[in-house]
């Protein structure tokens, strides 16, 4: 079989490239898997949350999100469980932003190492091809003339192969990579614009409740949602 041939005419630096090539496609699919599945999760938490925010049960919105394992759910519980406790909204964003820079890394766990993979395999391959090279000219140097050109050619043959194969490796690395990235940012920014809509909602529900209150005599209105006697 052709591949089968190409990959004994490669010498040994094959073995290491196929290595890296066959770890590679592991963590692909396994980070393919895992953020297929937390889109589906935030999708489905999301589309139950903001139904409930709108009619501003944000006590049950609260015990939603708790019982959900989802990173929608994580971030939300954090803003949620400020507003329950707060009424400003830059206190609540900051609890969102917060709980983002613990589920961002979550998103972007070892997707990074199909990048290094990918430049790895290339240098095995240029290493495998230099190595190649190097034995060859040894060899020729102890060959007989009417075999130099013989050998040389199909001693140069079988190190381009490791290039060949290297950078058949690291194509495909890359591209995963990109994919991947793709993917996470696309999580990210729905995190985002779920955090802003989560906001508005919450700012807006209070907006309306705090207008239907009844105005204290003698009270200022500080912020959006704060009102404070200033005299007794």
């Amino acid at each position: 079989m052709f591949i089968v041939r190409f990959f004994q005419k490669g010498g040994l630096f094959m073995f290491p490239i196929l290595f890296v090539l066959l770890t590679g496609l592991v963590i692909a699919v396994e980070r393919w898997i895992h953020l297929k599945r937390v889109r589906e999760e935030n999708k489905k938490t999301w589309d139950r949350i903001y139904r409930v925010l709108e009619t501003g049960e944000f006590d049950k919105a609260r015990e939603i999100v708790n019982k959900d394992t989802s990173s929608m759910a994580q971030m939300l519980s954090m803003g949620l469980a400020k507003q329950g406790a707060v009424r400003r909204r830059e206190d609540i964003e900051i609890a969102m932003e917060e709980s983002m820079m613990e589920i961002v890394p979550q998103l972007e766990r070892r997707t990074p190492y199909l990048a290094l993979f990918s430049n790895i395999a290339t240098l095995f391959g240029l290493l495998g091809t230099i190595m190649g090279l190097i034995m060859a000219f040894a060899a020729v140097a102890t060959a007989s003339p009417a075999e130099k050109a013989a050998l040389l050619a199909a001693s140069i043959s079988e190190a381009m192969n490791c290039t060949a194969f290297g950078l058949m490796s690291a194509i495909p690395l890359l591209l995963l990579h990109a994919k991947l990235q793709t993917t996470t940012g696309q999580i990210v920014n729905s995190l985002e614009m779920a955090a802003v809509k989560s906001l508005n909602t919450i700012s807006s529900f209070t907006k309306r409740q705090f207008e239907r209150t009844p105005s204290l005599p003698g009270a200022t209105v500080t912020g959006d949602d704060h009102v404070q006697a200033i005299s007794k």
